[in-house]
């Protein structure tokens, strides 16, 4: 391995060596390798870079570099544009922490009480993750101090401007100490972005990694059709693949709606997540596309920032975005890791200058077919594999995922082959279940105890 890529020729600490081991990283991704030297010598960056690079880790190996566990202060603070992003980058800041003891790592968002947020803040963390408009409202009511904050990081910095949150981004940045390091990253480089760059950074080291063109492992294919036909021809589209696992990007909030109930009609396992919902039913739809309970998952592009599903087999554009760029992006969530992947797109005659602009952008000719529609409703519509039960019962019942396997599997239960993905919440988990064995599974935990109690169980 070239030492141009390895960890250990970096600055870091032994404590953040044991971080990466934990994490199995090897070598460092391009993105990792065009920032981190000069993040660790505390200069400020403006990087452009896909979801899925590795921007977490480098930001993260960063911050975390910087903190100091015995000074009890905020020092550290992480800006998302949704709970979804800012949860795993939570997750993954608290992984690669693994070494650093007495360390907090908090992540404070919108959608869930602000009670035991306040609660939490009683004890400064050390690193805070967290959504603008939360943290915004928690700095002004006097809750969450950022005086002593060393790091300042906007992750996803496009989708945070298109959701509105310039404002309390800008009241944030004000906030923090003017000495600060400031870490940008950003999908894509609209005029706002650079904008907010000159706002926030002082002498930025500029990086642009990827994002010009989808990796070559992705099969891209166009369909030009009619406006009224779109969402039969979109069955039948994902009829003729029959993806394990895919992702319907819509522009509106409404579209995903419709699409999803349209494609529920159709007979296939479709679940909506958009900004509309609320942030439990948002959870419960991320953890039942995760766990493959569902295979077909309609989103707006806000939404689905901070979507983790590591073998996302297509991506299909039930209309092409505005620009070349979010068209990049969206695909770049299939074939990732070295896998092939699949993007299929639905055109319409208006949408065609937007699929030149996709030609140009990517240096390479479009490839198009041709897409008939059904003829009356689908059979042998491919069903989710698993089943999802929920159990009434989370972290604050000292629930374990090891807790759950075992009461499904003693005494002559369930093969652990046919337990799937476990997520547990604070007052909730989620199992996932082999379809054939659901009512052996619902037998079980309904007839039984975890943990010596009884919890509330239901399929979801």
């Amino acid at each position: 391995m070239s030492t141009s890529t390895a960890f250990d020729s970096l600055a870091l600490t032994p404590a953040l060596l044991q971080g990466v081991d934990a994490l199995g990283y090897t070598a460092m991704t391009p993105v990792q390798a065009a920032t981190l030297p000069s993040i660790l010598e505390g200069r400020d960056v403006l990087a452009q870079a896909p979801t899925g690079s590795g921007k977490t880790a480098a930001f993260g190996l960063g911050l975390l570099h910087r903190m100091d566990p015995a000074l009890g202060e905020t020092q550290a603070l992480v800006l998302c544009p949704t709970r979804e992003l800012a949860d795993q980058v939570g997750k993954q800041l608290r992984r690669l922490a693994v070494g650093i003891a007495n360390l907090k790592i908090s992540v404070l968002c919108g959608g869930i009480p602000l009670g035991p947020q306040l609660a939490s803040l009683t004890h400064p963390p050390h690193v805070v993750v967290g959504t603008p408009g939360r943290i915004q409202e928690l700095t002004r009511k006097g809750a969450l101090h950022l005086r002593h904050v060393r790091v300042l990081v906007l992750d996803e910095a496009d989708r945070m401007l298109d959701m509105g949150f310039e404002e309390a981004i800008r009241d944030l940045v004000k906030r923090v100490p003017p000495a600060r390091q400031g870490l940008l990253f950003s999908a894509t480089f609209p005029d706002a972005i650079r904008t907010l760059g000159t706002a926030m950074l002082r002498d930025p080291v500029e990086v642009g990694v990827g994002g010009d063109a989808p990796p070559a492992k992705i099969e891209q294919l166009f369909h030009e059709i009619e406006p009224a036909r779109r969402i039969p021809l979109l069955a039948a589209l994902l009829l003729r693949h029959r993806p394990a696992s895919a992702v319907v990007f819509c522009n509106t909030r409404a579209d995903v709606d419709e699409v999803s109930g349209s494609l529920r009609h159709y007979g296939f396992d479709s679940l909506a997540l958009h900004g509309d919902m609320d942030q439990r039913d948002r959870d419960e739809v991320l953890v039942r596309f995760s766990n493959r309970s569902c295979n077909v998952l309609v989103a707006s592009d806000v939404a689905a920032r901070g979507l983790d599903v590591e073998d996302l087999e297509a991506v299909v554009n039930f209309e092409l975005p505005h620009d070349a760029d979010s068209y990049v992006h969206r695909v770049g969530r299939t074939g990732r890791a070295g896998r092939s992947g699949l993007a299929l797109n639905l055109v319409t005659p208006r949408e065609l200058p937007r699929a030149a602009l996709i030609e140009t952008q990517t240096g390479a000719p479009l490839r198009w077919e041709k897409l008939l529609p059904l003829s009356g409703k689908p059979q042998d519509v491919p069903v989710a594999p698993m089943v999802t039960l929920r159990i009434d019962g989370g972290r604050t019942d000292k629930l374990r995922p090891g807790d759950i396997v075992g009461a499904l599997t003693g005494a002559a239960g369930l093969h652990k082959d046919a337990i799937g993905k476990i997520d547990v919440f604070a007052t909730r988990s989620y199992v996932a279940i082999a379809r054939g064995q659901l009512g052996r599974a619902l037998d079980r935990l309904q007839g039984g105890k975890i943990k010596n109690r009884r919890f509330r169980i239901a399929q979801m």
